[in-house]
C-alpha cells in the first residue's frame, strides 16, 4: 500500500469553509502545502441548509488551496458536527474456534465489523466504531489483543452516530464541488489530533471545541476516548446576543465581539464606550465595554455550564488530571480560560494545533481556528497508518499459516517414509 504524498482535509464549519492542504515530512510531521477559506453561507449549527450555498463556498476554498499550493485537490476528509450527532457504548463478543491460533487483526476486525450490526435509531447511521479496550477469556484491561491466545473476545465500544440525512447532504456538496470523501471524520475527534498531546489524552482531558454554531466535546483517559458531545451553541449565538441586546446589526456585533469583548466583565470597563455608525441619516450609537462583558459573560457561561454537565455526566470528572483544552474560533476571546477555571474548578489552557506541524510550514494555520481542519489532514495519515499495520498483520499470519502447514507437511510425509523403511526391513 503506497503512503499518500498529499492529504486533503475540508472542515465545513456553521462560520467558514476551510480547505487545507498538507504533506508528511521526512520526520514524521504535517507540512500544511496550501490553505483556503470562505465564508461558510449554507450551514447552520454544522447542519448543511442549503446545498448550493455550501458548493460555492467550498470551490471558493478549495481554489484558494489548490492555487497556494500548486496541487490539484480530487479526494477530501471532511468533518462531520451538529446537534444530531450522539455517542453510546456497547460491548460486543466473538467466539473463536481454536486456541491454537493466536489472535489476529481479522479477528478484530470481525469484532468491528460486527458493531455496525447493532440496532440503532431509524434515520441514523454509525459514523464511528471505537474499541476502548478488549477481554480475552473474561481477563479485562486489554488494549492490544492481537498475538494473544483466547477463544472468547470481547470490547467496550464507543459508537458515534449521527442522522443519515445529514451525512448524505454533506456527501452531496462534496461531490456537487467535483471531490470525492474520503472519510467523514467527527469534528472532535479531528481536533484532538491537531491539539492534543500523548500525554495529555493518557493523563485524561476534556477538548472543547468551539466553533461558530457548536460546541463540539471530547473526553479521553489512558489514551481512549471516554465520551463525546456535541452543544448546539456556539459563537454565533454570543453574536446574536449582542445584536439584541444593543439593538446594532450584525455585522457591527460581530465586530464588537472580536475587538472589544471578553468573557469576565472587568472594573476598568466601567466608564469605556465603543461609537458604532448609526444608519443612514442617523447618529452614531454608543456602545458601553462593562455592557457588551455582561451580555458575552452570561451565554458563554451558560455554554460552559452544558460543558461542565457533560464531563459530571461522563463519570471522569475526577480523573482528569489534564484538565481542559480550549480551541476552535470561539477561544480566541479575552480571559476565556480564567472562565472555563472558575465555573469548573479545573484547570485550562487555549489549544493551537500546532502538537504535528512541521516547522518548515508557512503558511499560518496556527489559530486555534483551524485545529478541525489540521486534524482531519492528520487523521487522514493515521487512517493510512492503520490501514498499512492491518496489511502488514494479515501478511505475517498468512506467512506464518503457510511454514505451519509446509511443516505438517513435511511431518506426514516423514512418517510415511519411516513407516515404509520400518516395514520393507
Amino acid at each position: 500500500m503506497d503512503a499518500p504524498e498529499i492529504v486533503v482535509g475540508l472542515d465545513i464549519g456553521t462560520t467558514k469553509i476551510a480547505c487545507l492542504i498538507g504533506r508528511k515530512t521526512e520526520h514524521g510531521k504535517i507540512e500544511i502545502l496550501g490553505m483556503g477559506k470562505s465564508p461558510s453561507l449554507g450551514v447552520t449549527r454544522g447542519v448543511v441548509a442549503n446545498i448550493e450555498k455550501t458548493v460555492q463556498s467550498i470551490r471558493a476554498a478549495v481554489e484558494e488551496a489548490e492555487a497556494k499550493s500548486g496541487v490539484e485537490v480530487n479526494v477530501v476528509n471532511v468533518g462531520i458536527a451538529g446537534q444530531h450527532i450522539k455517542s453510546l457504548q456497547h460491548r460486543g463478543m466473538i467466539t473463536r474456534s481454536s486456541y491454537e491460533d493466536e489472535i489476529g487483526q481479522q479477528d478484530v476486525d470481525a469484532l468491528i465489523d460486527d458493531m455496525h450490526n447493532i440496532l440503532i435509531n431509524p434515520g441514523e447511521e454509525i459514523i464511528h466504531v471505537l474499541p476502548q479496550e478488549y477481554i480475552v477469556d473474561r481477563q479485562n484491561g486489554i488494549k492490544d489483543p492481537i498475538g494473544m491466545a483466547g477463544v472468547q473476545l470481547e470490547a467496550n465500544f464507543h459508537i458515534i452516530t449521527g442522522q443519515v440525512a445529514a451525512a448524505r447532504n454533506i456527501y452531496r456538496c462534496v461531490n456537487k464541488a467535483g471531490l470525492e470523501v474520503a472519510e467523514l471524520i467527527l469534528e472532535p475527534l479531528a481536533s484532538s489530533a491537531s491539539v492534543l498531546s500523548k500525554e495529555e489524552m493518557e493523563a485524561g482531558v476534556v477538548l472543547v471545541d468551539i466553533g461558530g454554531g457548536t460546541t463540539d466535546l471530547a473526553i479521553f483517559h489512558d489514551g481512549i476516548i471516554r465520551h463525546t458531545a456535541v452543544i448546539p451553541f456556539g459563537g454565533n449565538i454570543i453574536t446574536e446576543d449582542i445584536k439584541e441586546g444593543c439593538t446594532i446589526m450584525q455585522k457591527h456585533a460581530e465586530q464588537l465581539k472580536t475587538k472589544f469583548g471578553t468573557a469576565l466583565p472587568l472594573a476598568s470597563q466601567e466608564n469605556e464606550v465603543v461609537c458604532i455608525p448609526g444608519l443612514r441619516g442617523r447618529d452614531p450609537k454608543e456602545i458601553s465595554v462593562k455592557n457588551l462583558s455582561n451580555i458575552i459573560n452570561a451565554r458563554l457561561s451558560e455554554i460552559i455550564e452544558h460543558v461542565y454537565y457533560e464531563i459530571k455526566n461522563s463519570g471522569y470528572e475526577k480523573k482528569l488530571i489534564g484538565g481542559l483544552v480550549i480551541t476552535g474560533g470561539g477561544s480566541q476571546m479575552k480571559h476565556i480560560t480564567q472562565l472555563f477555571e472558575y465555573v469548573t474548578g479545573m484547570d485550562a489552557r487555549i489549544g493551537y494545533p500546532n502538537e504535528h506541524l512541521s516547522s518548515n510550514t508557512n503558511i499560518n494555520v496556527t489559530s486555534p481556528m483551524f485545529a478541525t481542519g489540521v486534524g482531519l489532514v492528520a487523521k487522514g495519515f493515521e487512517t493510512y497508518e492503520k490501514e498499512r499495520q492491518k496489511t502488514t498483520n494479515r501478511n505475517s499470519i498468512n506467512t506464518r499459516q503457510h511454514s505451519k502447514s509446509e511443516k505438517n507437511k513435511t511431518g506426514f510425509l516423514d512418517k510415511i517414509k519411516n513407516w515404509f523403511d520400518d516395514n520393507i526391513e
